[in-house]
């Protein structure tokens, strides 16, 4: 798939990128990858969290036992486009996840979704009991989602972000400092290594995409905006 910036992309990201695509939505084109499996069973739908992208799955999708699957950047992140000015929404996030998934015309989907994904997830939950979710969603399993946004544990970056020192923090976020704090994600046991670091922060840098993590943060003001739905969701799916 041709990219602008691909040659300054790490090589396990270009190879990550070759096996995708790009599709048309209404609000931009977002990354698109998928496998059609070898077995039975629904399709693994797989969401990923903030700020990250689907790139975080390249390991997880061949555990999957030949199994279908199909998993997307979200708008804002990753090898999608990356629009300013523009008001990102978790709901946007759900219309896009829809259209993926009826653009790749799989059959029954269970979902599996981390951090910022849960909350997409949720609102397709919602959709889901309401009778309005396009697709047969047989199964659900969110990680890390702090869906009860009161107890989440929400990092120092993410507090400044949602503030108004948002666009500054945005403005001012640089490579050294992007790696220092996602290091702090990992244990000691498991710390980042150095060719995952470089392959985070090229695809948070595609397109300037560090300029924007205040208008990507925005989706915690949603969390607490839609938290009785999506509690509701939750609890009665």
């Amino acid at each position: 798939m041709p990219d602008s910036v691909g040659s300054v992309l790490p090589a396990g990201v270009r190879q990550w990128q070759d096996g995708g695509r790009l599709l048309n939505t209404g609000a931009g084109s977002v990354f698109v990858r998928s496998a059609p499996g070898t077995g039975a069973g629904p399709t693994v739908l797989l969401l990923h969290g903030f700020p990250s992208s689907s790139y975080d799955f390249r390991g997880v999708v061949d555990r999957l036992g030949g199994r279908a699957w199909l998993t997307l950047d979200f708008l804002g992140f990753g090898l999608s486009d990356k629009p300013r000015p523009h008001r990102y929404s978790l709901l946007e996030q759900a219309d896009i996840v829809q259209d993926v998934v009826a653009d790749a015309g799989v059959g029954p989907v269970a979902l599996l979704a981390h951090d910022m994904g849960t909350s997409v997830a949720t609102e397709l939950l919602a959709r889901d009991i309401s009778g309005g979710l396009p697709f047969d969603l047989q199964r659900a399993v969110l990680t890390n989602g702090s869906v009860i946004i009161e107890r989440a544990s929400l990092r120092r970056s993410q507090k400044i972000l949602r503030g108004p020192l948002g666009p500054l923090f945005a403005r001012l976020t640089n490579k050294r400092g992007f790696i220092r704090g996602f290091a702090e994600l990992f244990s000691a046991q498991h710390p980042l290594s150095a060719e995952e670091a470089e392959a985070q922060w090229a695809l948070l840098a595609r397109e300037d995409g560090q300029r924007i993590l205040h208008l990507l943060c925005a989706y915690l003001n949603e969390r607490v905006r839609f938290a009785p739905r999506w509690h509701g969701a939750v609890r009665d799916w």
